[in-house]
């Protein structure tokens, strides 16, 4: 069974290679309407914008608000501040759509394709993928494990990379497709330096998180960080072309 849709701003896929009940595959876009709803910073009325305009607290806000939150700031204190959801609050553009005082997308994405694959899993579902926008699921062997492309930052038609992954998530930040929307929490500036990060490994709502760090860190000092994290390898990509990736970044890697 094989399902996408445009949500998000991207598209989001569901690829199941084992008869379930297509009714799972509902919830599982039913719940990503929901994470729109409570996470939107494109939208007023999302708990997100109204816990940013100090309209509700966040003891008051629902229980996934809560959930990522808590796990934000789990990254934000793992990466020395490097992830920090208050970022947007202080940085020095000018005021846009899109742009929050409270913004927690660069986790929230990998954390909501984390929950659909347990709707799938829990429904029996034992080979699958999910794709959204780049942040990819998967879970059991189709036959010769999931090839990711890793989207190729100056060439929209081209792949900077492809892996071959079995139970094991892939996330990509950058700056090439929504331009500079992750900031320095500490100058408030747009991050320069990377133009994209990839990060793999067991969880993506962590992996997406570390790619967001890696980019504020830097080239030496992100992917530094990042190999000291277990059970995580990445691949950055700098403004001047270069590929940097950690040591056991190429295991998972075709081309």
């Amino acid at each position: 069974m094989y399902r996408a849709e445009e949500m998000w701003g991207t598209v989001i896929s569901v690829d199941v290679r084992d008869r379930i009940d297509p009714a799972v595959v509902d919830e599982c876009y039913a719940f990503f309407t929901l994470v729109d709803e409570l996470f939107s910073t494109w939208r007023d009325d999302s708990e997100i914008m109204r816990i940013g305009r100090g309209e509700l607290h966040v003891w008051d806000a629902s229980p996934e608000v809560r959930e990522v939150l808590a796990l934000c700031d789990g990254v934000r204190l793992a990466s020395g501040g490097a992830f920090d959801v208050t970022a947007g609050a202080r940085a020095v553009v000018e005021p846009r759509p899109g742009l929050a005082p409270l913004d927690p997308s660069g986790l929230v994405k990998g954390w909501a394709v984390e929950r659909a694959g347990a709707f799938l899993a829990h429904a029996g579902a034992r080979c699958f993928s999910v794709n959204a926008g780049g942040d990819v699921l998967t879970h059991g062997d189709p036959g010769g494990g999931w090839r990711v492309g890793i989207q190729h930052p100056w060439t929209r038609d081209r792949v900077a990379a492809v892996l071959c992954v079995t139970d094991a998530a892939v996330a990509t930040s950058g700056r090439y497709e929504r331009g500079d929307h992750v900031f320095d929490p500490h100058t408030g500036r747009p991050v320069e330096g990377l133009v994209s990060v990839t990060v793999v490994g067991p969880d993506l709502a962590i992996a997406d998180g570390y790619a967001t760090a890696v980019m504020v860190l830097g080239e030496r000092d992100g992917m530094g960080w990042l190999a000291g994290r277990a059970g995580f390898e990445g691949m950055a990509i700098t403004d001047g072309h270069t590929v940097i990736t950690t040591t056991g970044f190429d295991r998972y890697r075709l081309s």
